[in-house]
């Protein structure tokens, strides 16, 4: 067993609510940054291309959601992998793993860019894309399609690291992409002295630019101030993939990244609900979502720094550690978000005449919406929090079957249930109603003690998924996309 260099965050001692909050901030930082990159880039569009182009980058960006999803998952398997080693000292074990991680990333990402590059007309074909937009969408999504390696394997390296303990590394480099996005969008979309003007196609390169610098960058940090996850020498060979390896990253990164479509698929849903009402309720729900994209990031850093401690912990053999962990993790949810929420809901007004204008006749329905569906962040907050130990103990299936489940017949069978009576407050209203029946069944979840036993039981290997039965009455919590 080799020893751990210095420069990882030590997630096994100390205060657990300091070690908690210096590791999620980090995390929430990148989060928070990557939105705000996302949004200015939009601005840009929107207001030097036109409503056509910005229509064409929300189409493309559909697409890629669906991509990173399983790079979400995939990178989520490693990190636990990779922070149980830690825990238990074991920094080439770690190197293994995340050797296979990065090789996996790197040919899933020329497979999945060059097939994206091939098949985009079809895919905007599929979604319907119409006239202009699909021009836009085709030159936008194939220049973002030859970003992917760069991408994916930066969403590697970064969710390795934090697996490690190294939450800051990755957010210096995310400052240097969002930065170098958000420069290079006006001067390649409009031109500017020897630069000519590229349209959409300046806006996708902008974000591939960046991408690259943002890689190369974060690897060459990574052996310049040898960071404990570098390999040299014989360990490059780890980068091909290990079959072992490789079966626990798609074993347990499949149902993860499936949770993110879930996800998204009932925020599609919902959408479609909410353009029945008509123009003014879509117009109001669309900036409340704006509100909610920032108010559900807190649990998100929370839920993923939890889940890196917790993995230590159980590397370590610190078992007693987790519910610690979890408790001070609830806590700081309900502590952040509840406090953001409440900030929200009494500012709402200016935050919502933002995105609608002072004299929009939408700012009062989002009001109304913002008051009846906010507060369900806090709950979800807190179920992710539960997952995130869970997670950390390889337990993956219950939290997706969750989702499911309170994302689709709680939240629907609410919203279809009460329309008659309610209206389309029964939709609002449906947000909570989901929650709080996903925060009592990942209670009773996370209460079951087979999945602790198991931490226990094969420390050094994957802990296996509780049974078909725990899973089929475990609870299904619901997110509110």
């Amino acid at each position: 067993m080799a020893s751990l260099p210095g420069r990882n965050r030590d997630l096994i001692s100390g205060p657990i609510l300091k070690t908690l909050v210096l590791f999620s901030a980090p995390t929430l930082a990148s989060n928070i940054l990557q939105s705000l990159n996302g949004s200015i880039n939009s601005i840009w569009v929107g207001q030097m291309l036109g409503e056509g182009a910005l229509a064409a980058t929300a189409n493309a960006n559909v697409v890629m959601f669906l991509v990173f999803a399983a790079a979400f998952g995939f990178g989520m398997a490693a990190t636990v992998k990779i922070g149980q080693a830690f825990g238990a000292r074991d920094v080439l074990a770690a190197r293994r793993t995340f050797g296979s991680a990065v090789g996996f990333c790197v040919l899933l990402s020329l497979v999945v860019g060059s097939l994206g590059w091939i098949f985009a007309p079809e895919l905007l074909t599929a979604m319907a894309a119409p006239g202009e937009t699909y021009i836009y969408a085709l030159t936008y999504l194939r220049v973002i399609f030859v970003a992917m390696p760069a991408s994916m394997i930066t969403v590697m390296l970064a969710m390795g690291l934090r697996g490690g303990g190294d939450a800051a590394t990755p957010l210096k480099f995310m400052v240097l992409s969002s930065v170098l996005d958000v420069v290079l969008n006006p001067i390649l979309i409009g031109g500017l002295g020897p630069i000519p003007a590229l349209g959409i196609a300046g806006a996708a390169l902008a974000t591939t630019i960046a991408s690259f610098v943002s890689m190369f960058g974060l690897v060459a940090y990574v052996y310049a101030k040898d960071l404990p996850l570098r390999l040299k020498g014989a360990e490059l060979k780890w980068l091909w993939p290990r079959r072992d390896e490789l079966g626990y990253i798609l074993g347990k990164g499949l149902p993860m990244g499936a949770q993110m479509l879930v996800i998204s698929a009932a925020g599609i849903i919902v959408i479609g609900l909410v353009n029945r009402e008509g123009l003014l309720v879509s117009a109001a729900y669309g900036a409340a979502l704006q509100l909610w994209t920032y108010l559900q990031m807190p649990a998100m850093a929370i839920s993923a720094a939890v889940s890196a401690m917790a993995a230590q912990a159980i590397g370590a053999g610190l078992h007693q550690r987790l519910g610690k962990i979890t408790r001070w993790g609830v806590v700081l949810n309900l502590t952040v978000t509840g406090t953001l929420c409440a900030l929200i809901l009494l500012f709402d007004r200016p935050a919502l005449e933002l995105f609608l204008g002072a004299a929009s006749p939408a700012v009062n329905e989002a009001r109304h919406i913002q008051f009846l569906a906010s507060w369900s962040f806090v709950l979800f907050g807190v179920t992710m929090v539960l997952f995130g130990t869970m997670r950390a103990g390889g337990v993956v299936w219950t939290p997706l079957i969750v989702l499911a489940i309170a994302l689709y017949p709680v939240r629907l069978g609410f919203y279809y249930a009460f329309y008659p009576v309610m209206g389309a407050d029964a939709l609002w209203l449906a947000f909570p109603v989901g929650s709080a029946v996903a925060v009592a069944m990942s209670i009773h979840a996370y209460r079951k003690p087979g999945w602790r036993a198991q931490t226990r039981a094969v420390p050094d290997e994957e802990c296996e998924e509780e049974t078909h039965a725990d899973a089929d009455t475990a609870g299904r919590m619901a997110p509110t996309m």
